[in-house]
């Protein structure tokens, strides 16, 4: 199943639905030790702030003056890899 990409009443905030269980729910913010590789690499995209899982998505946070344009295809094909439906 591909990753659908949902806006949130936040306009920093995407939800990533990826269709099975993701486990949680569980949050992960900057500088806070995590061995989830999952969590790792979504850090590794410039401007993500916190990553949120739970239920069958997951919801990605960035700071206000990065580029969900730069982020969010991104974002969906780490997610697509991790959980191929």
């Amino acid at each position: 199943m591909p990753v659908r990409i949902d806006n949130t009443p936040n306009p920093n905030a995407l939800k990533f639905t990826v269709g099975v269980d993701v486990g949680g729910p569980k949050t992960f913010v900057p500088n806070q030790e995590t061995d989830d590789p999952l969590a790792i690499a979504l850090f590794q995209l410039e401007g993500v702030t916190s990553v949120f899982m739970t239920a069958d998505f997951v919801t990605l946070t960035k700071t206000p003056d990065a580029d969900w344009g730069a982020i969010a295809p991104t974002a969906q094909a780490i997610l697509e890899a991790e959980f191929p439906g």
